[in-house]
């Protein structure tokens, strides 16, 4: 209970035992009237958060880090009673997202709204609710609350960077052993340019081409390529690291106009985002490539997305991306990789995302490439988060065994660093 409250119980009684002691009217009024104004109170807080709904509408119910997260709430007085004040206390685990009001004045049959935009800034599951109602009595004796138990679950997704300069390792870069024929089907993959003949499809006509020999000239198409990508990430805690990291300042929504962003969120320093923001931006990459591709996790227990393609496949990834963070007790990544990939063809490539130093990954890639199976190494550099590791190590290992390396340090773009193979130093 309140101290006010308290308070006031500590004054009836004496109120109380005075009329008793004594007999005398005067007393025995105040002691009326102090119960009278008691039960009053608590009458008016107990009413005021009855005959009340509220309402919250999620826009959509997954958002991505960079964009926002939007919320409409409305509070609806059902009663002529009017409520002097109300507060709406949001249990949401949403990282800034604010949307607890106090709504006062409330009259009969009145409702009021507001609209709560937040800013994502840390991908993740989280819940929105539950809520609390409060509200007491004028002379702020009595309390009343109210919990609405309902939540609905909101899915950030890791950001996705645009890729330009990646390649996968050169026997696989036209899709392994995939044959090069031509099909008169439209695929990602332009074999060559020839001269228009009656009956080809104008959308196939190369402008550029056209334009520079003066005469129309047609795209020809290779049969899209048969192999699978498989991302394979490192989830052993061992080797992750991360530094401190505080939210960045409350956005001024009121100084934004509707879709706009603020400046370009950051990634937060540790190892594990830079390894999942890499694997959804190839991902990304790679599907709007229409490229099949699946992806690999050890959790506890086997986490995988078999290859597919398409907008649903890069969701299902995102997902599942969404949520992953490292876990100690894993196998180690070297042993991931010979289990998953003695199920792999040679017509398979496999990107391995890790933070670790240890040789023996790079000995199981390397194993991976004398069966046919084309492996491309991202090492994420644990010494710039913090970690007592050396990256040379790796990177010499990795090198030595002609595996293609790209190298993750922080504060570095994702875009950038997967645009050139890593050397060592």
């Amino acid at each position: 209970m309140r101290r006010n409250t308290w308070l006031a119980l500590a004054i009836w009684l004496l109120s109380l035992a005075a009329a008793l002691n004594t007999g005398r009217d005067l007393l025995y009024n105040t002691f009326y009237l102090i119960t009278a104004v008691l039960v009053g109170s608590w009458l008016w807080a107990w009413l005021n958060i009855q005959s009340v709904s509220l309402t919250r509408r999620v826009r959509a119910r997954r958002s991505q880090v960079g964009k926002w997260a939007e919320e409409q709430f409305e509070v609806v007085n059902r009663s002529r009673l009017p409520k002097l004040w109300l507060e709406i206390r949001d249990h949401s685990t949403l990282p800034g997202h604010h949307p607890s009001r106090v709504v006062s004045s409330l009259g009969g049959h009145q409702r009021r709204s507001w609209y709560i935009r937040t800013f994502c800034y840390r991908r993740g599951r989280y819940l929105l609710g539950p809520l609390t109602l409060r509200s007491g009595d004028p002379l702020g004796i009595f309390e009343v609350r109210r919990r609405l138990p309902y939540t609905t679950t909101f899915l950030v997704y890791p950001p996705v960077y645009p890729v330009h300069g990646f390649r996968l390792s050169e026997a696989q870069a036209v899709g392994g052993e995939a044959p090069r024929y031509r099909t008169h089907y439209v695929t990602p993959n332009v074999a060559t340019v020839r001269e228009y003949v009656p009956g080809d499809s104008f959308n196939r006509i190369h402008w550029r081409s056209t334009a520079r020999t003066g005469r129309l000239m047609v795209k020809e198409f290779e049969l899209d390529p048969a192999s699978d990508i498989w991302i394979v990430l490192d989830l052993d805690a061992r080797w992750h690291a991360a530094l401190p990291w505080e939210p960045p300042p409350v956005v001024d929504r009121a100084a934004l106009l509707p879709g706009e962003l603020p400046s370009a969120v950051e990634l937060i320093p540790a190892t594990i985002e830079y390894a999942v923001a890499a694997a959804a931006s190839l991902a990304n990459h790679f599907l709007n490539q229409r490229r099949a591709l699946g992806l690999i996790a050890y959790t506890g227990h086997r986490e995988i997305i078999h290859p597919d393609r398409g907008e649903r496949q890069l969701n299902k990834i995102l997902e599942m991306l969404a949520v992953l963070e490292p876990v100690a007790g894993v196998p180690p990544f070297d042993r991931v990789l010979t289990t998953e990939g003695s199920f792999l063809g040679r017509t398979s490539a496999l990107i391995a995302i890790s933070p670790s130093v240890d040789r023996e990954w790079a000995l199981a890639l390397r194993e991976l490439r004398r069966r046919g199976v084309h492996s491309t190494a991202i090492v994420v550099a644990a010494d710039s988060f913090g970690a007592p590791t050396r990256r040379q190590r790796i990177l010499a290992e990795l090198w030595a065994n002609n595996v293609p390396t790209y190298l993750l340090e922080r504060g570095q773009g994702i875009g950038d660093a997967l645009a050139a193979y890593a050397r060592p130093t």
